[in-house]
């Protein structure tokens, strides 16, 4: 029989190899009666080899107090400004542009990106990237 599931979690920007039970991890395990150490040991064992990549996890906490979680990919904002190395996007994107990316850029993301997004194929999620590209203002380019 199932586990019924109590709680899910969804935290996001938890560094690879580095999470710690410190906030936001900490508290928000904790409150639900999970030991923070327990997720930290096993999500640092398994995103050891990208450390400081940021990451979002969604974890489910069953009634016995175990949990399994999943790790989602970086988000969209995360990975194109890492492809460009961007500390941040622009404040006003219609009028100032901060870098351009180019198609084979945008398809490298969405490759990572393709299986965690509501789009139906490569192409689509290119889509949405540019257009989260835009909203930070970097200019697409072929």
């Amino acid at each position: 029989m199932a586990k019924k599931i109590v709680y899910n979690i969804k935290l996001k920007n938890i560094p690879g190899g580095g999470a710690t039970p410190a906030p936001p991890i900490g508290p928000a395990l904790g409150s639900k009666g999970v030991k923070a150490h327990e997720f930290c040991k096993q999500f640092n064992d398994q995103t050891a080899q990208n450390r400081g990549e940021l990451y979002r996890v969604e974890i489910r906490v069953y009634e016995d107090k175990t949990f399994d979680f999943d790790i989602k990919p970086p988000s969209n904002v995360a990975l194109i400004k890492k492809a460009l190395g961007l500390k941040k996007g622009s404040a006003q994107s219609n009028r100032d542009k901060v870098a351009k990316i180019t198609k084979a850029q945008l398809e490298e993301i969405a490759k990572i990106k393709i299986g965690d997004t509501n789009a139906y194929d490569l192409e689509k999620t290119m889509n949405m990237l540019a257009g989260t590209a835009r909203s930070m203002g970097v200019v697409v380019t072929e």
